[in-house]
């Protein structure tokens, strides 16, 4: 599929919110039931040219800041969640790559002709067995041999790999590097395999397929993304992660909780002149959600006011403790709300709620995002950040 997206920031959200209801909300129970891809929303994603909305507009993208991206994933999350989670992760690796590889005439050619001209999915691959869900450790390591690269991984999670046109993995930087001495390698279509060792019969986030496979890749040494991936992770992928998953989730918990207004609001019709009992519970959660969408907006726009010059404090802020501590706190207390909302939303609805084929249902919702507190554990979180507030003063 080839586009011209010619997509403006400023329509990125309504393109997306006509999508999440025409399309990803229609689908949605079919996904979940099935745990399948999602194929629908992002064939319809790409066929509107919003899977390029990460890449700077001097390569041809939107030139979508944080704010807008966490708009538009929390959009698209309203309508699917597993969509929603697709795109707030494709959009992490695209910026990786517009951010550090934008100097590099592959990466380049590639932000170009694959992102924006060809709308192409990019996977990722940064689990490994072996290193207990440490992210900034690997045990495989690229081996270069002139122009030529290769890469095998055995990955306990592999994205919605099967269904991506390109993944972009972590992995030491050569044989002899140390584990957290990691680089970012990307491999399209064709230079790749993939050999699924496990399922992916989950809780929630069911249409997201991201079972663990052995991969094994082959390419030119081109495609290992420029500088380490210590730099792109603090400056890029973890608030990108953080904030994007924040919104997503704010999403689904908006749902969660307009369908329990909608309740509410069909008992107020029927008692005309009464105020409903639950009507008081519907205003907690309501404020609560608007707690957290505060949150997740507040960072993307401190994010996006220092990396507007990107200069060298701008990145020396971002790799700072004080930010990282703020990314914590934002990942910790956003996926952590999301279950209370679904769960106060079930408690208003009731049974109508509680059942899979009501109109209703939170069930989807509620399951979804009981996956937050575990994508990067909250516990592996609290004890990095506990260890930062022992020396960090200004709090």
């Amino acid at each position: 599929m080839t586009v011209s997206p010619n997509v403006r920031p400023s329509e990125l959200v309504a393109k997306t919110s006509a999508i999440a209801t025409e399309v990803a909300a229609r689908h949605a129970v079919d996904v979940d039931a099935k745990s399948r891809f999602p194929t629908e929303t992002i064939t319809a994603l790409k066929a509107a040219g919003l899977l390029s909305a990460a890449v700077p507009r001097e390569f041809g993208g939107a030139g979508a800041g944080m704010r807008e991206l966490g708009a538009q994933c929390a959009a698209l999350a309203q309508g699917c969640g597993s969509s929603g989670m697709v795109l707030a992760m494709h959009h992490i690796q695209v910026a990786c790559i517009a951010r550090h590889g934008k100097n590099s005439p592959y990466f380049a050619r590639y932000l170009r002709e694959n992102l924006v001209e060809k709308q192409q999915l990019i996977a990722s691959i940064t689990s490994e067995n072996g290193t207990f869900g440490d992210t900034r450790s690997s045990i495989c390591a690229v081996a270069v041999d002139g122009d030529a690269m290769s890469l095998d991984k055995d990955a306990t999670t592999v994205s919605y790999g099967a269904h991506a046109d390109a993944q972009l993995v972590t992995c030491r930087r050569a044989a002899d590097a140390s584990a957290s001495d990691q680089v970012l390698v990307l491999f399209e279509a064709g230079q790749y395999s993939l050999t699924q060792t496990t399922t992916w019969d989950t809780l929630g986030m069911r249409g997201t397929c991201s079972p663990g496979a052995k991969f094994s890749g082959r390419g030119r040494a081109e495609q290992i993304l420029p500088g380490s991936f210590a730099d792109s992770s603090a400056q890029t992928m973890v608030p990108y992660s953080h904030i994007l998953w924040s919104a997503l989730w704010s999403g689904i918990a908006a749902d969660a909780i307009g369908r329990a207004a909608e309740f509410v609001r069909g008992a107020a019709r029927r008692n005309p002149g009464t105020v409903p009992a639950n009507a008081t519970h519907l205003a907690r959660a309501n404020a609560e959600l608007q707690a957290m969408r505060n949150n997740w907006q507040a960072c993307a726009n401190e994010f996006d006011a220092m990396t507007a010059a990107d200069d060298r404090a701008a990145r020396e802020e971002l790799g700072g403790m004080a930010w990282a501590l703020k990314m914590n706190q934002l990942k910790m207390t956003s996926s952590e709300m999301a279950p209370r909302l679904c769960h106060e939303a079930l408690q208003i609805i009731g049974i109508l709620g509680y059942k899979n084929d009501s109109p209703l249902s939170i069930g989807r919702h509620y399951r979804d995002v009981l996956s937050a507190a575990l994508m990067i554990s909250n516990e592996r979180i609290a004890g990095k950040s506990a260890s930062m507030l022992l020396v960090l003063k200004d709090i």
